[in-house]
């Protein structure tokens, strides 16, 4: 049977995946036996999520009625459920559900009444505590089906020290990416020397690595040396596999969905206020305002090097008629021809406008000429994918360590 939770916690706290771990620990506890944990992220651009709108299910063996039972009082007893915006779903079913209710949730917007649905039609046990709304994302993961996977171990701290602050040493993580990278990855910032495994909020988790195989997250893990956490818990997960992009066309995206999109500068990049840096994409029909903001730091150096006529593909998020770029293909860049006034072929000096459609003029000597300088500039930017830091990846965002979009990675 399978088990889906979603939207047990806070911005003040809890964090469904660290439920789901000690769900997974009560579940053996009364003999049922768990196979597998997956860490399910969905639309990353849905406004009600708390951090990175995560579920998790948990596909086990033993008696469904009273699996529902122990993770109904589980969510009882930790979900966050003073606060107003969090409304926990619990799901309980026999077989996976329909691998299309989680697609949808992963690149779409699913509503609650679709989710109750599809949950009596498919006979399973459900609860939806409040408003029901957690049961999007427990049916979604409930019906997960990984197409590419990676893994994420997690380490929780001991709820004593919950609200306190990390304890984590800064080098040991460094030699932990130095040790395992590319295997993991998203670990540490090198470039800008942050640490990037380890969270600033106040809810369980202690660090998290990521990874292509449990070997590699548990290699990692041994090198990372820190206050004693109370659990850890190895996830399968969709993490890192761009399973939220969609091929799109200019003049056919939808508010809130992320898309691959193939095109054309139209206009020069533009630094705006705040530092960021925008340029216009264009397909022959249409454009769209492409952005990549201040937190992409040294990203925005690169989209700054395009010209009008490059030909790129990009992938974001679409939001407020925007895409909010994630990494970018530039697959062709044009010659770039500086022209300027040319030198007199007498005195060397070089010749000023003579007026509009009069060409050049020699300030010295009075010769003229029609025809201006031209040169070609060499361009900055070669072919091929560039992507946003890791202090700045969205978590389902595939890094290009594991390959450009299309790849072939872990079939499951």
């Amino acid at each position: 049977m399978r088990i889906g939770i979603d939207d047990t916690d806070s911005p003040a706290g809890m964090c469904t995946t660290y439920l789901g771990a000690v769900l997974a620990r009560r579940l053996d506890e009364a003999g049922i036996r768990v196979e597998e944990i997956r860490l399910v992220r969905l639309n990353p651009n849905v406004v009600h999520k708390t951090r990175g709108n995560a579920a998790v299910c948990i596909e086990c063996t033993g008696d469904p009625g009273t699996a529902f039972s122990i993770a109904c009082r589980l969510v009882d007893d930790l979900a966050e459920l003073s606060f107003d915006e969090t409304n926990p779903g619990v799901v309980v079913a026999d077989r996976p559900l329909p691998s299309r209710f989680y697609k949808k949730a992963v690149q779409d917007f699913c509503r609650i009444d679709e989710a109750v649905a599809l949950l009596e039609e498919e006979g399973a046990l459900f609860r939806g505590y409040k408003n029901q709304r957690g049961l999007i994302g427990a049916a979604a993961a409930a019906a997960s089906a990984f197409d590419d996977a990676t893994w994420e171990l997690l380490a929780y701290r001991s709820p004593g020290r919950w609200g306190t602050p990390r304890l984590v040493d800064r080098q040991s993580v460094f030699t932990a990416d130095c040790e395992t990278w590319p295997h993991t990855w998203d670990t540490v910032d090198r470039e800008y020397g942050l640490v990037v495994c380890v969270p600033h909020t106040p809810d369980p988790v202690l660090f998290g690595i990521r990874g292509d195989s449990p070997g590699s997250v548990k290699k990692a893990r041994g090198y990372v040396l820190s206050e004693p956490p109370g659990i850890e818990q190895v996830f399968l997960t969709n993490q890192g596999t761009d399973a939220h992009l969609i091929s799109g066309r200019i003049g056919h995206l939808k508010e809130g969905c992320s898309y691959l999109l193939c095109g054309t500068v139209t206009s020069p990049p533009v630094t705006g206020a705040g530092g960021h840096v925008s340029f216009s994409l264009g397909d022959g029909e249409g454009s769209v305002r492409c952005m990549a903001y201040e937190p992409t730091r040294g990203f925005r150096d690169t989209v700054r090097l395009l010209f009008p006529g490059d030909e790129v593909t990009v992938a974001g998020s679409y939001k407020r008629q925007s895409i909010n770029l994630e990494k970018i293909l530039v697959s062709a860049v044009v010659p770039v021809v500086r022209t300027r006034p040319p030198r007199c072929a007498a005195c060397g000096k070089r010749m000023t406008s003579a007026g509009t459609g009069k060409g050049y003029k020699c300030r010295e000597c009075g010769r003229r000429s029609r025809e201006p300088e031209r040169s070609v500039i060499e361009r900055e930017i070669a072919c091929g994918w560039y992507e946003v830091p890791p202090s700045a990846r969205r978590h389902l965002a595939r890094p290009l360590v594991r390959g450009p979009p299309g790849h072939e990675g872990t079939q499951l």
